[in-house]
């Protein structure tokens, strides 16, 4: 597209995936007005995926609470988790967001063992 003053141009970037079921990822932070509450969609993650997620309720000023793949939990302290998804989705969520994360924890270990 050409105007007086020069160039106008448009970038898409377009990603196509498969439709999940449930239709989230490792993490879903519900604000306080969505459309959508927490403990409905711990109820619809339950239908595909039982006992699979926790809500966590969250004193926050937008955020009501945060549904959380319970496997997460097993691999960092919950309250650290909450930390960096608060820190991070907390920026971007708003009373009415309905917000879903991936969420990948790279574990690294180290030891050293003696022997004979």
């Amino acid at each position: 597209m050409a105007t007086e003053n020069g160039t106008r141009k448009a970038n898409i970037i377009m990603r196509l995936s498969e439709f999940e079921m449930p239709p989230m990822q490792d993490v879903l932070i519900v604000g306080k007005r969505a459309p959508i509450g927490p403990d409905a969609a711990k109820r619809m993650v339950d239908v595909v995926s039982p006992e699979q997620y926790k809500i966590i309720k969250i004193d926050h000023p937008m955020i009501e609470a945060v549904v959380i793949r319970k496997i997460l939990l097993n691999i960092l302290e919950e309250e650290k988790l909450l930390e960096v998804i608060m820190e991070e989705g907390g920026k971007i969520a708003n009373d009415y967001s309905i917000i879903k994360a991936q969420i990948n924890i790279t574990l690294e270990v180290s030891k050293s063992l003696s022997y004979d």
